[in-house]
């Protein structure tokens, strides 16, 4: 297993912010990751960090990405997936294979744990919606165990994951047939769509910053409130959807917070409405960061 001590782990990430981290280990199998997860007590993992702000001042403790996770298998009807293993590759491989469910991945740089992790979802699509079951670790047992779909408590961006005591391994997921070429003018017309609208990876972003409340979409929200003319230094609104921010190129994790806290007020002053972000923060906090991120979240942050 690759372990790399005092990483700078900026370059891992989609919105090429981040600092030094202690310990960074890159497991490439379910026994690999299994054990590390029985092994180390303090850790945090992450898969593409692409729905992630890692601290500029990075974080002395232990990450896991699982990025080299990349096995899957598709029998019949069936899709075996590892953590690891990219949404959109896998977009592309049921297509090849004629079976439609994972077409709104195409766009997402998220690996499969991230996006059950978030329950990602778009184009009337969600991953909860093909899932079977799930290989996870729990970490209060220090064992493997599966669960079934309806175990897994999902709901809009949820999952039982998110409560820190299960870490997925794998997941199995049942897609249905379709013609491939219904399925390739699916891939196209939600990859047009997110390029019309969303920066790509080549603009170094998080994604969505704000989840959508119920009933209501977080981007126009933000729209209305006048917050595409939001422009720092280091950090803008992405001119296109106000729920994208851009690292103009030097940002730090503090420019981040700073233009998030901004966008929080401006929704909350037209509309009274608290949005939630959806990306999360990651790393050591300065006094600063530690302020913004109680405005932000009002819920516990991880360290």
């Amino acid at each position: 297993m690759l372990i790399k001590e005092n990483f700078e782990i900026k370059n891992l990430t989609t919105y090429k912010i981040g600092g030094i981290v202690k310990k960074v280990y890159f497991p490439q199998t379910q026994e690999e990751f299994a054990e590390l997860l029985r092994k180390l007590d303090d850790y945090i993992v992450l898969g593409s960090c692409s729905n992630v702000l890692i601290s500029s001042n990075g974080y002395s403790g232990n990450i896991i990405i699982t990025s080299e996770m990349k096995n899957f298998e598709i029998k019949g009807t069936r899709v075996y997936a590892d953590c690891g293993v990219k949404g959109p590759l896998l977009a592309q491989k049921t297509c090849e294979s004629s079976l439609s469910g994972f077409e709104f991945m195409i766009g997402f740089p998220g690996s499969i744990g991230g996006d059950l992790y978030m329950n990602a979802g778009a184009h009337g699509q969600c991953i909860s919606d093909v899932l079977i079951s799930c290989c996870l670790f729990d970490r209060e047992n220090k064992e493997i165990i599966f669960m079934q779909k309806q175990e897994m408590d999902f709901s809009y961006r949820h999952s039982i994951l998110q409560t820190g005591r299960f870490i997925l391994l794998s997941a199995e997921f049942e897609l249905k047939k379709l013609p491939q070429e219904e399925i390739k003018a699916l891939l196209e017309r939600n990859l047009n769509f997110r390029k019309s609208i969303q920066p790509t990876l080549a603009t170094p972003n998080a994604g969505s910053v704000f989840k959508n409340p119920e009933n209501d979409s977080a981007g126009r929200l933000l729209d209305k409130a006048g917050v595409k003319n939001f422009e720092t230094e280091n950090v803008k609104v992405w001119e296109k959807h106000a729920n994208f921010l851009i690292n103009k190129g030097n940002a730090t994790s503090l420019d981040i917070l700073e233009m998030m806290v901004k966008m929080q007020k401006a929704v909350k002053d037209t509309y009274t409405i608290d949005l939630v972000p959806e990306i999360i923060f990651i790393g050591d906090k300065t006094e600063k960061e530690e302020e913004l991120c109680n405005i932000l979240y009002k819920i516990k942050m991880l360290k």
